[in-house]
C-alpha cells in the first residue's frame, strides 16, 4: 500500500511540475508580448517620421531649385530621379542606399503620404501628413513660423 501511495505522490508531483512550467510560460508571454508590440509600434513610428523628414528635405531642395513647392509627391519622386544635382547629392542628403521610389509611402502601412499645397497666400505653404496617424509637417494657414515644423518636434 505504501508503494501505490508513493506512486500517486510522484505522479501528482510530475503533473504539478508540468502545470507550473505551463503557467510560467503563459505568464512570461502575457508580459512580453504587449511590450514587444509597443516596441514595434515605436519603431514603425520612428521609421515613418524619418521618411516624412526625408520628404520634407526633398521638398525644401525642390523649393530652393524651383522657387515653389512641388504639387504632388509623384512629381517630387520624378524630380529626384531626373535632376542631376539631386541624383549626385542624394546619398549625402538622405543617406546611403536611398530609394526615391519609396519616398512618398508610409512604412507603417504602405499608404501614400498626403500632401496639400496652399499657394494662394503671400508665402506658399504645404502640409504633409501621414494618413495612418496624427503626424504632419507644415501648415496650410500661411503662418511662416510653422512652414517646415513637424507635429512631433
Amino acid at each position: 500500500m505504501a508503494s501505490s501511495s508513493r506512486g500517486v505522490q510522484t505522479a501528482l508531483q510530475v503533473v504539478l511540475a508540468i502545470a507550473i512550467l505551463g503557467l510560467t510560460y503563459f505568464l512570461y508571454e502575457s508580459i512580453t508580448a504587449p511590450y514587444e508590440a509597443v516596441e514595434r509600434q515605436k519603431e514603425v513610428t520612428e521609421m515613418t517620421r524619418t521618411r516624412m523628414n526625408e520628404v520634407r528635405s526633398a521638398m525644401i531642395e525642390y523649393q530652393r531649385a524651383n522657387g515653389r513647392y512641388v504639387t504632388t509627391l509623384d512629381s517630387l519622386v520624378l524630380w529626384l530621379q531626373t535632376d542631376s544635382t539631386m541624383m549626385a547629392s542624394a546619398d549625402s542628403l538622405f543617406g546611403a542606399g536611398f530609394m526615391s521610389d519609396s519616398l512618398p509611402f508610409s512604412p507603417r502601412t504602405g499608404n501614400m503620404f498626403e500632401l496639400a499645397i496652399n499657394d494662394t497666400s503671400r508665402t506658399n505653404t504645404y502640409r504633409l501628413s501621414d494618413p495612418d496617424s496624427d503626424d504632419y509637417i507644415g501648415t496650410l494657414s500661411g503662418d511662416i513660423t510653422e512652414l517646415n515644423a513637424a507635429s512631433w518636434e
